[in-house]
């Protein structure tokens, strides 16, 4: 690499595996740390989590298609 090119992400080969690593790109943080999670927030997969229920959306939430 010249001093002209720009830094680029690297492909690395894992030994053992089928699939390729990329190396962290120029200027980021290789390990970010996740916010907290606030315990009193609902979950989105909760019921009534968004406070918008319609008449159906119980029946939908149980109703299974029909290749099941």
């Amino acid at each position: 690499m010249s001093p002209s090119e720009p830094e680029r992400q690297r492909v690395v080969r894992v030994p053992g595996s089928r699939r390729a690593k990329l190396t962290p790109a120029p200027g980021t943080d290789p390990s970010p740390e996740l916010p907290p999670e606030d315990e009193d927030a609902p979950t989105a997969g909760a019921a009534g989590a968004s406070g918008d229920a319609g008449p159906n959306d119980e029946r939908m939430r149980r109703d299974v298609p029909p290749h099941y």
